[in-house]
């Protein structure tokens, strides 16, 4: 059975979960925007996703750094500091009584039209700031049996037309390749960038292992993952050699390992590319290790805490 890196265990507390909007706590079956909101429109708006730890939500500074940051460059105005927003987000999960185990996914549009357009010039107020806290633990399935991915035919663009780092609303072309994915009978989809080179998948950032080396793209053509970074990080700190570079299917259909990463999931294992099997044994002694080092991070970024304003 297929199964992907955002499979979570259910968990019947998400049924009657509050959801921010706008500043107001509202249940979940009664969460609603406007149909002429500029995210339901046209894409157009930025968003995180965040995990809530032990009461912390981890790596905050990194996620609100990329949120301002890709507002910024679409010339939206969030109209919250970092400080207002990071109470906004810590109310929603108070409200909720959450405390770990859950998955906060942030969502800023540019606001509602006075009618269906692009232009910016007719929205009408402030953004739109939606907040939807759930209780999610990643299946340790996906983890122990790990993922197959498929090639997809859509190309990680080039940053002239729309920057493969912008954590955006318009992810279409991303569903476009998972579901040749799906379609191919595999679980997630790799896409290469518009040189060939392996790139991304379209919802993680990948990674191989060659003969003791990790090597992942050269993040030009890549989400930005806050969880690659810290895998990079890990790696320079603890003498395992870490390169990002221009590596192609070839390399990837000899690897040792392979694994991708993200926020949800941390690291997980992939076992198979376009039908080739990846390395010879069935233990992965390097993603073994990343995988216990940024738990520790993770650990280590829960108890260092967050300022929490209640």
């Amino acid at each position: 059975m297929r199964h992907g890196t955002h499979d979570a265990l259910p968990d019947p507390r998400n049924d009657d979960v509050l959801i921010s909007v706008n500043g107001n706590l509202v249940h979940r079956n009664d969460a609603k925007i406007s149909v002429f909101d500029s995210g339901f429109l046209i894409g157009d708006g930025v968003w995180e996703g965040i995990r809530l730890h032990h009461g912390s939500l981890v790596f905050l500074d990194e996620h609100l750094d990329r949120l301002f940051q890709g507002a910024k460059a679409i010339a939206l105005n969030i109209g919250l500091t970092r400080s207002q927003l990071t109470e906004v987000l810590y109310q929603t999960v108070d409200a909720n009584q959450m405390n770990t185990d859950v998955h906060v996914r942030l969502m800023v549009t540019r606001g509602i039209k006075k009618t269906p357009s692009q232009d910016p010039r007719l929205t009408i107020g402030g953004p739109t700031i939606v907040i939807i806290a759930e209780y999610k633990r990643a299946n340790p399935r996906t983890t122990e049996k790990g993922i197959s991915l498929f090639t997809s035919t859509v190309r990680r663009g080039s940053p002239d037309y729309l920057d493969p780092r912008l954590n955006c609303h318009s992810k279409l072309h991303e569903v476009i390749a998972l579901n040749q994915a799906l379609n191919a009978g595999a679980d997630e989809a790799l896409m290469l960038d518009i040189h060939g080179f392996v790139s991304t998948c379209n919802a993680t950032n990948f990674f191989i292992v060659k003969k003791g080396e990790v090597w992942t793209s050269t993040g030009h053509y890549c989400m930005n993952g806050i969880t690659r970074g810290k895998v990079i990080q890990l790696c320079q700190t603890n003498n395992i050699p870490i390169h990002q570079k221009n590596f192609s299917l070839t390399d990837v259909y000899d690897a040792d390992e392979a694994f991708v990463t993200g926020t949800f999931a941390g690291l997980v294992p992939v076992t198979q590319v376009d039908g080739h099997p990846i390395g010879e044994e069935p233990s992965h002694p390097m993603i073994s290790k990343l995988g216990a080092l940024y738990a520790v991070t993770i650990q280590q970024a829960s108890e260092a805490g967050h300022p929490h304003i209640t």
